[in-house]
């Protein structure tokens, strides 16, 4: 057996997976350690991948040479585009995936990439030398030794699932926990905390009168998550069916809330604001009279589904005397009960911009280790840390991501900035870049960067590059390209704008609220015929990205001016170790949570929760600025 590897990834989730593929696709000799080889990057709660923000993620992912993309798009069932009523910063991709199919991909993938390994166990201790990781040791006693060791453990350090009353150890339902690395790593002064998550009951179709639900169809032109041009595995389309709780379901739940864990003191750590349990919504919302519910197909043919927005943690009879008051689930059967988890994570502020520790050297963390919660959050940390282990082991400048370049970067940066008091989730909202961070221009923002280093392949590099060129060949033709009125005019009254006098360039008309190319092509021969000049494949794609770096082209480049403003501080490093606390002209919280953070730019220093402008300027005159 092979026990000398440059990277070691502990853990086969989301995070695990992209690290250890990213690692090995650089070169890296990889060891990927898992408890279970049939459940690589498992799905384990939503059998779907992105939504507001995570979609822009899984983009991101994949413009960077990652894996959730591709593999989303083979394991489709149904797919939305959400948010397309707003503008295109909102617009945010979700796919429905067949879950057996999602992890059969993600293990074939494995199968195939060069220098990965796979060894089913479980780590139990880190092997540390010098405050510097060389290696782990494993619950059969074996000892594997790396340059470098990423952690991405999920929800299994000392997990523990309540169903009611009954509490079992697990990381997740039927999967033991993991014991040893959160009592070795708080010995090592890294500050632990429990937090919690829950999923719903797994319910049987066939019990099941759909014609009670609403259903919900997928947009019926299929777009996709990867930017590589390729043969998409077809898989059966699946709707999803809409349904809501009623007074009866609410007061069933809250006859019962004494033997809720949440309600009880069982449970004492926190679980995510934005994905609340049945009974926390119950309770917090005490003046609606119902809240929508997703039933979600688990697969292509599969009767299983999923209930969206019903997650528990209430004693089984009670979640089943809940559902059965419920449109269409009178007769309701169950495969599997809801339940809540907790676990250990540490605290996110002990990490660098790379996810390496700062306590120890070449120790990366990544995904719900840090706090986080959600697939595309876990994968988007997991790939950068897998890139930055394969540096350390190699030599390289470390790649990390701006705020400005992608929502990861966003992700990384509040966790280490800011830290966690509940699991992290992303959304649009948490960017001041949204603009120009958008789903549709991921490659454009990213593959070079990737390609730089080696990991985003020629051919994703030379798809942008050529992507760039027709776009830029398409904006140059209609600034040049002059329509009459006549031309035109009886298009724009049909479509209730101002019709010309005077012959206007296609750009000008573009920038019309109500005017899109697609539109243009069918009464202007010679732009129909310019379309015809880009790509089949990604033709729609490109005209999509020309039209809107028309139509926002004010807005972005007025965000590329803030975004340069703001940025100059991240260029700004703070080199020498400052005593915060004796700077009597800091506030005492600003001395406190610098001391703590000990950050590396004037810019990271200002997105600390607590350190003021004025603590800024302070900083910036004591280092000559």
């Amino acid at each position: 057996m092979k026990v000398f590897y440059d990277v070691i990834v502990v853990g086969a989730g989301h995070a695990g997976s992209e690290a250890a593929v990213a690692a090995a696709n650089l070169g890296s000799a990889v060891l990927l350690i898992t408890m279970d080889m049939d459940k690589i990057a498992q799905i384990s709660c939503n059998p779907a991948v992105g939504g507001i923000a995570k979609g822009q993620i899984v983009r991101e992912i994949d413009a960077l040479g990652g894996y959730m993309g591709i593999v989303t798009d083979d394991t489709t069932i149904q797919f939305r585009m959400l948010n397309r009523s707003k503008g295109p910063a909102m617009w945010s991709p979700r796919a429905q995936l067949d879950r057996a199919k999602f992890v059969e991909h993600w293990r074939t993938i494995f199968d195939t990439v060069p220098n990965l390994d796979i060894w089913q166990d479980t780590v139990n201790q880190l092997i540390i030398q010098n405050n510097e990781v060389v290696g782990v040791k494993t619950n059969f006693n074996i000892e594997f030794r790396a340059k470098c060791v990423i952690l991405t453990v999920g929800t299994f350090l000392n997990g523990k699932i309540h169903i009611g009353k009954i509490q079992i150890s697990g990381g997740r339902i039927s999967e033991p926990a993991s014991f040893g690395l959160t009592e070795q790593l708080k010995a090592l002064n890294f500050e632990t905390q429990r937090m919690k998550t829950g999923t719903p009951v797994r319910i049987n179709g066939n019990s099941i009168d759909f014609s009670k639900l609403v259903e919900q169809k997928g947009d019926d032109d299929f777009h996709k998550f990867s930017y590589l041009v390729r043969e998409n595995k077809k898989l059966k389309r699946r709707s999803c069916w809409i349904t809501h709780t009623n007074e009866q379901t609410h007061s069933t739940i809250r006859n019962s809330i004494a033997d809720s864990p949440l309600y009880n003191g069982q449970i004492q750590s926190i679980g995510p604001r934005y994905c609340p349990s049945i009974e926390t919504k119950v309770i917090t919302f005490a003046d609606k009279s119902s809240h929508q519910l997703f039933l979600e197909p688990e697969g292509e043919n599969s009767r299983e589904y999923y209930l969206n927005g019903f997650s528990s943690s209430l004693p089984i009879d009670v979640q089943m005397a809940a559902l059965k008051t419920i449109d269409g689930f009178e007769n309701v059967r169950i495969y599997k009960s809801g339940y809540a988890i907790e676990y250990d994570h540490f605290d996110p502020t002990q990490l660098a911009h790379t996810l390496e520790t700062k306590i120890i050297k070449n120790l990366f963390f990544a995904g719900q280790i840090n706090g986080t919660t959600g697939y595309e959050e876990a994968a988007g940390q997991g790939i950068i840390a897998g890139i930055n282990a394969h540096l350390n082991c190699f030599g390289g400048h470390e790649f990390t991501l701006m705020r400005d370049e992608a929502y990861i970067g966003v992700l990384i940066d509040d966790l280490i900035t800011k830290g966690v008091d509940e699991p992290y989730r992303m959304f649009t909202s948490r960017s001041e870049y949204r603009i120009l961070l958008r789903q549709d221009n991921a490659d454009l923002r990213l593959t070079e960067k990737s390609f730089n280093i080696g990991l985003a392949t020629k051919e994703r590099f030379n798809l942008t590059v050529s992507k760039l060129a027709q776009i830029g060949d398409l904006i140059f033709f209609v600034k040049n390209f002059s329509v009459l009125p006549n031309c035109v005019n009886d298009f724009l009254i049909k479509i209730q704008s101002s019709p010309i006098s005077k012959k206007i360039k296609l750009y000008d008309l573009i920038l019309r609220p109500n005017v899109e190319i697609k539109d243009l092509a069918v009464i202007v021969p010679e732009l129909n015929e310019m379309i015809f000049k880009t790509e089949e494949k990604r033709r729609e794609e490109i005209v999509e990205e020309t039209e809107i770096l028309i139509k926002y082209k004010g807005y972005i480049d007025r965000e590329k001016l803030l975004a340069d403003k703001i940025k100059r501080l991240d260029f700004i490093e703070i080199k020498n170790e400052i005593d915060y606390n004796s700077l009597q002209s800091l506030t005492i919280e600003a001395r406190q949570k610098l001391s703590k953070h000990k950050p590396k730019t004037i810019g990271e220093a200002s997105r600390i929760p607590g350190v003021s402008p004025n603590d800024i300027n302070v900083l910036l005159v004591l280092m000559g600025r």
